[in-house]
């Protein structure tokens, strides 16, 4: 069964340019041969961090694969949080069954 992979990814605040989503849109659809971004709607992510609440503005990156890559995703993870100045970008999976 295929998987459905997810990434969260910040749209920072005080500068708000695409140009990291279009690089992430650009790789992904290279190694997947495509990929959805949910931008028109970002979603927003709350967090506490010794008793603050933290948020992000968060846009979704979505690309389906018949096989999961741990290691590649791993440094990817590692490739984007130094790009988009986080500690953790959180990249999930799922497994799905086509209908």
């Amino acid at each position: 069964m295929p998987y459905v992979i997810e990434l969260l990814l910040p749209v920072p605040r005080e500068r708000p340019s695409l140009v990291s989503l279009d690089t992430v849109r650009d790789e992904l659809t290279e190694k997947f041969g495509g990929v959805t971004l949910y931008v028109n709607s970002p979603a927003e992510g709350l967090w506490e961090v010794d008793g603050m609440v933290e948020h992000d503005v968060i846009v979704v990156a979505e690309v389906m694969t018949e096989s999961l890559d741990l290691t590649w995703w791993a440094a990817y993870r590692k490739q984007l949080e130094a790009r988009f100045d986080q500690e953790e970008i959180v990249i999930r999976a799922t497994q799905v069954q086509r209908l």
